[in-house]
């Protein structure tokens, strides 16, 4: 353990690279997962330690109030968990009715991905769109009216 918080437990990882929690009461939980609420919507608010048999161990109101090693080791570990690509464009889909292919542009590169039904699509405040596909894989849309005009143009159709 190598983590130490000013909160009522301390953070670290094991030999093996797993997220270990020591609880106020001094108890070791191995394996902890950390869980964000709200991954999209507020991604600093609301976030669970939970053991590896889901129960929640500790419940952080904000993700900010942490200190910053404690903070960092636990985004590091939300980056492996929420792999979400933001997409920036979109290029082309090969019809407007569903399932279609979709081919986008996204903050991690291009990619090509199968959208099942509209119901795929799901609407977020402030503009923002989650859309899973075929493979469960999810894509973001942070604010669609930024998004170029022929790209809002395309994705209006499927709305």
């Amino acid at each position: 353990m190598s983590l130490n918080t000013t909160m009522t437990f301390t953070l670290g990882r094991d030999n093996f690279g797993r997220l270990v929690l020591i609880d106020a009461q001094g108890v070791r939980h191995d394996g902890v997962t950390p869980v964000r609420a709200f991954p999209i919507a507020a991604p600093d608010e609301g976030l669970s330690l939970v053991d590896t048999h889901g129960h929640e161990l500790v419940w952080i109101a904000r993700l900010s109030a942490l200190p910053d090693e404690a903070r960092q080791l636990l985004l590091e570990e939300l980056s492996v968990r929420e792999f979400t690509p933001v997409i920036e464009q979109l290029k082309a889909v090969s019809t407007f009715g569903t399932p279609s292919s979709w081919a986008v542009t996204t903050d991690r590169g291009p990619a090509i991905f199968v959208l099942k039904s509209e119901d795929d699509i799901r609407r977020l405040p402030g503009g923002a769109l989650l859309i899973t596909s075929s493979h469960g894989v999810q894509f973001a849309v942070r604010d669609r009216m930024a998004l170029d005009k022929a790209s809002r143009r395309l994705l209006e159709r499927f709305l």
